[in-house]
């Protein structure tokens, strides 16, 4: 068979994931970009579905929902972070927004040979099938936004005491009891220094 001699620009554009920061409205004592983010999200998430597997009677496939992790935030090559105040200001925003990250997906799969687009389709728009693996990303995405805060913080970053609160309560109002082992187990660890760690 004859292979094509067209290229494909998915993976190059992947890479470009590390110049998109987050956080946009705040200060930051160490900036993030969305690249370094989505490797805590997928590590976080594949912790909860390890968690939820052996000690919640869970049957989950933890690769998996450490590749939707992975992928979860990679529209926002095209569309850039939208900071959550703006987001979800209002329904229509938040519908817009939903619709302009559908079509940063489908630009994203259509540069993937065809042979592929389906694999990548099943990881890019697993979000609109919803499921238990994607409820463990989107819970791991909260985490590592407080992991965040928390780092802020402790660097004596005052902007982010109030977004601390702010997704602190929105993660234990998460009825999972993975998130729940994780955050008491994991997240004090965040707040002591590198010598209190040994």
């Amino acid at each position: 068979m004859a292979r094509s001699k067209t290229k494909f620009h998915f993976f190059a554009f992947l890479a470009r994931m590390k110049y998109i920061t987050r956080w946009g409205l705040m200060r930051n004592t160490q900036p993030e970009n969305i690249q370094e983010h989505s490797l805590q999200v997928a590590m976080v998430a594949h912790a909860l579905a390890l968690i939820k597997n052996r000690f919640y009677g869970g049957d989950i496939s933890a690769d998996r929902v450490a590749v939707l992790a992975m992928f979860h935030d990679c529209n926002e090559i095209i569309t850039g972070d939208l900071p959550t105040p703006i987001k979800y200001f209002n329904p229509e925003i938040s519908t817009a927004y939903k619709a302009v990250e559908r079509v940063s997906r489908d630009k994203l799969v259509s540069m993937l040979p065809d042979e592929l687009k389906a694999d990548y389709a099943s990881i890019l728009f697993h979000e609109e099938q919803g499921g238990d693996c994607w409820r463990l990303v989107k819970a791991a995405d909260r985490i590592s936004a407080y992991i965040k805060c928390i780092e802020e913080v402790k660097a004596g970053n005052g902007e982010f005491k109030k977004a601390s609160i702010s997704v602190l309560k929105s993660i234990t109002e998460i009825d999972m009891p993975e998130v729940k082992y994780f955050m008491e187990k994991f997240l004090p660890s965040f707040s002591l220094t590198l010598d209190e760690l040994e």
